[in-house]
């Protein structure tokens, strides 16, 4: 069964399978602080239990939970290696965390998936004067890829270098189609 839970901050729900919503809703711990209750959306845009407590010889303390983290340490931790450290959600959502959703990842990995900053609206896509030009990162070091006239064809040469370096574990652009003239 898939459970909805509903963000406090946000009109989006966390979408978790029933034996991860019963862990969350039974372990101790997690319902004495009414966990699931008070989940938000974090502005990396995944979910986020954040509480600060009064320390008993004064100041404050803020404790974080990242939802992702907590699940996968607690259901998946046996895919966790010293490279493999940071959790990621393979569709992308960051709130779909359901098992088959979530994967533990390299920094590498995890740097390659995240979203373009790019001003084109695509990963290694950069406007040159009137043309533009595709780069991919190689070893931490720029590679040129070539000079394209539109920003589509940049992203397609970037997402055939990307899957011929890095296979499944690259970046791929979602190109959006040309406007019909």
């Amino acid at each position: 069964m898939l459970y909805k839970v509903k963000l406090k901050n946000a009109d989006e729900n966390v979408m978790l399978e029933d034996e991860v919503y019963e862990y969350l809703t039974t372990d101790p711990y997690l319902k004495k602080v009414d966990f699931i209750n008070n989940l938000r959306r974090h502005s990396s845009g995944c979910a986020v239990f954040q509480k600060t407590w009064k320390k008993a010889e004064g100041g404050y303390k803020t404790e974080t939970i990242y939802l992702h983290k907590l699940i996968a340490e607690k259901f998946l931790n046996d895919q966790r290696s010293s490279t493999k450290n940071l959790v990621g959600a393979k569709n992308g959502n960051k709130l779909d965390c359901r098992l088959d959703n979530l994967v533990w990842r390299s920094r590498a990995v995890a740097s390659r998936q995240r979203k373009t900053s790019s001003r084109t609206g695509y990963t290694g896509v950069y406007k040159e004067n009137k043309r533009y030009r595709a780069v991919i990162s190689i070893d931490r070091k720029s590679v040129h890829i070539g000079m394209f006239d539109t920003p589509e064809e940049a992203a397609m040469a970037y997402n055939k270098k990307s899957k011929e370096l890095y296979g499944a574990d690259g970046k791929i652009n979602i190109i959006k189609q040309a406007a019909e003239s």
